[in-house]
């Protein structure tokens, strides 16, 4: 039996408290004994959330009950916090097992200094702030989550689902997370290093017709021939052109576009379909299962197989 606590406060995002609690109830339900939640605020009072639910924790933190997993989650609470929170935090933060925050919850762990010396991670909106206010934390603004040791940070809102379903994999094992991943319908079991956003919201779309006519291109055709010099002519633009207006439009390069698409596409590929991977690698636009590979491992750390054998379902639900 392991505890999960799950610390409130006026102002929590609703959705990064019940986001992980639903992971964890769904792996309890599949496999009794295994999750006790607890909810806890100050003084046991009930919380408003941001978008204004009410929450009603099980007790005051005073009383809480020792914990395996301790999750601060994030919201606008975070901006002004009650010090007493933070002495609390700073006071049991380090005694459970796991310490783990959702978005904005990282800035409550660096505010009490648990933080310290360790590489997280929050909503990018905020990672440049957590960054400057708390030089001794190494902030990657990138990935949906990071673990470090015992501490795990998370970004926005629902990458707390992707992190909870890999503790949940820690403790249970793969086939209870995906499980618990299909029953929630989550479209995919994100890893951890997977950048916070996908090409089409990473990049800004384009103002004018003819690039966001090549966006969607390329999002179709990640097969097809995506060098500068023919996505330009898709545009009726030279090439020179081409690229400072795409840059200037999207924030992005064609190549480093082009690149996540692919990648993107071989991922949808490996985690919902029986193809091999060198049909893989030629449906994404890699042409050989060497090239796909490196992709993977620059961007990844992982090789497509590992990937297929980590993150696709063993069967149809």
């Amino acid at each position: 039996m392991r505890t999960l606590l799950v610390v409130l406060f006026d102002g929590v995002q609703s959705l990064d408290v019940t986001g992980p609690v639903e992971v964890f109830a769904g792996a309890e339900t599949r496999c009794p004994g295994t999750y006790r939640i607890t909810t806890a605020s100050l003084d046991g009072a009930p919380v408003r959330t941001s978008s204004g639910l009410t929450l009603v924790p099980d007790r005051a933190l005073a009383e809480a009950p020792a914990a395996h997993t301790l999750l601060v989650p994030g919201g606008q609470g975070t901006r002004g916090p009650d010090p007493r929170l933070v002495d609390w935090l700073r006071a049991h933060g380090r005694r459970p097992a796991r310490l783990v925050s959702v978005c904005t919850g990282a800035a409550l762990l660096a505010r009490a200094g648990l933080l310290d010396g360790r590489r997280a991670t929050t909503h990018w909106a905020y990672c440049a702030t957590l960054a400057r206010h708390h030089p001794e934390i190494d902030v990657d603004p990138d990935p949906i989550y990071v673990r470090d040791g015992s501490v795990a940070t998370s970004a926005g809102v629902t990458s707390g689902i992707d992190l909870a379903l890999a503790l949940v994999e820690d403790d249970l094992g793969r086939e209870a997370a995906l499980t618990v991943a299909r029953h929630l319908v989550v479209f995919l079991r994100r890893p951890g290093n997977q950048a916070q956003f996908s090409a089409q919201l990473a990049a800004q779309t384009a103002q004018r017709e003819p690039l966001r006519e090549v966006q969607q291109w390329i999002t179709e055709h990640p097969d097809d021939d995506l060098t500068v010099e023919s996505l330009a002519a898709r545009a009726r633009l030279s090439p020179r052109h081409f690229a400072r207006a795409f840059q200037s439009e999207t924030g992005t390069t064609p190549g480093r576009y082009v690149d996540r698409v692919r990648l993107e596409h071989a991922r949808r590929l490996l985690e919902d379909t029986a193809d091999g991977v060198e049909e893989i690698s030629r449906a994404s636009g890699y042409g050989t299962p060497e090239s796909m590979r490196r992709a993977f491992a620059k961007a990844l750390g992982t090789a497509p197989a590992e990937y297929r054998r980590r993150f696709r379902p063993a069967a149809t639900p």
